[in-house]
């Protein structure tokens, strides 16, 4: 039998996240999973004991997805922009437990590496709690997600400049625009946009299938499907072709785009009480295009990845129509009001684009 027990208790009380008390941690971890390895586990009596003040969050996926976009170093490198401060090392980290900036000479091992970014991850989510709207209404995944997105741009990222459609969205809990959204902080044109973008990408992903349960089911549509079918509870396939055989897709991917254009409708619908969308335009093959004067390059023309729907909402000024869509819709929106219409497109790279016709 074991002597001089140690009590959790006392490990605790005395604990300061210092690097050498981080890896007995761990070490005390494997040892109890390779005991028991279910005694860990969140089912477990002892877990809701100590969760019962509140949903305890798993942000294993955070942990994951950072680790795959930042990497381990062991030792210290400086910020490539300046060649100096601040240093960095293990997966990000800039400073450890407690304040102290990492420095030129540090090195740490992989266990470290790995405890110092879940403090990081635990830090970012404590104040995403205290910042973010409808927190606790988010799911793990969600959580997930905006903790890598501020991790990378800066925990204090909610309703700070520069940030202003992230907020948006999230303190309007319009969470169908949020991987869009997400995509907006790639910093374009630079040599880091390629990867920023895998990042909110992947983040968005993470975040999860939005759509809501209708637009999944175009997916078992077809493009000869009779035109009274339906992309969404009120807009049929033969909306997007004005009912004319000539106006029918040619591609199952432009049906998908339809789809994504449609699910929004529904949301504009809603928005306005319920009263009809009217689509005035939608595809128009290269011959119908010309026929009308279309642009060369027009998002009409579904070529891949892209489409277009020009609309209004039945009995509703049609700037408050285009106001809203300008405010919710991330990628391309026409201001038509004047002519009495609003233009919502996507384009190749799905850009937020904004004109005047």
């Amino acid at each position: 039998m074991t002597q001089n027990k140690i009590r959790l208790l006392d490990l605790f009380k005395y604990y300061k996240a210092l690097p050498h008390q981080m890896a007995a941690l761990t070490e005390l971890e494997a040892a109890i999973n390779k005991a028991n390895p279910h005694i860990l586990g969140r089912d477990q009596a002892w877990f809701q004991t100590w969760s019962q003040d509140g949903k305890q969050s798993d942000l294993s996926a955070a942990i994951r997805l950072i680790k795959e976009f930042e990497g381990c170093h062991l030792s210290a490198y400086p910020d490539p922009l300046s060649g100096g401060d601040p240093w960095t090392i293990g997966y990000g980290t800039t400073r450890y437990s407690g304040g102290v900036p990492v420095k030129r000479g540090d090195k740490i091992n992989v266990i470290e590496a790995d405890m110092l970014l879940r403090l990081e991850v635990d830090r970012i989510a404590a104040k995403l709690h205290s910042t973010v709207p409808h927190w606790n209404a988010m799911n793990d995944e969600q959580r997930s997600a905006l903790v890598s997105f501020a991790y990378n741009l800066g925990a204090g990222f909610y309703g700070s400049a520069g940030f202003e459609t992230i907020s948006r969205c999230l303190r309007e809990r319009d969470w169908a625009a949020v991987p869009a959204a997400l995509e907006l902080y790639r910093n374009p044109g630079t040599n880091v946009e390629a990867g920023l973008l895998r990042r909110r990408r992947a983040e968005g992903a993470m975040w999860g299938d939005y759509r809501p349960q209708y637009q999944q089911e175009t997916a078992k549509l077809s493009i000869n499907a009779p035109f009274t079918a339906r992309l969404t509870p009120h807009i049929t396939l033969g909306e997007f072709a004005l009912y004319q055989e000539e106006r029918r897709f040619d591609r199952e991917d432009q049906l998908q785009i339809a789809a994504e254009l449609a699910a929004f409708l529904e949301r504009v619908r809603t928005n306005f009480g319920g009263k009809p969308v009217v689509i005035t335009s939608g595809y128009r093959p290269p011959k119908v295009n010309r026929a009308v004067g279309g642009a060369s390059a027009s998002e009409h023309l579904y070529a891949t990845g892209c489409g277009a729907v020009d609309f209004y909402v039945k009995d509703v000024d049609i700037n408050r129509v285009q106001e809203y869509c300008d405010r919710t819709w991330p990628y391309s929106v026409g201001y038509g009001a004047p002519k009495g219409f609003v233009h919502l497109g996507i384009r190749a790279g799905r850009p937020r684009v904004r004109w005047d016709y």
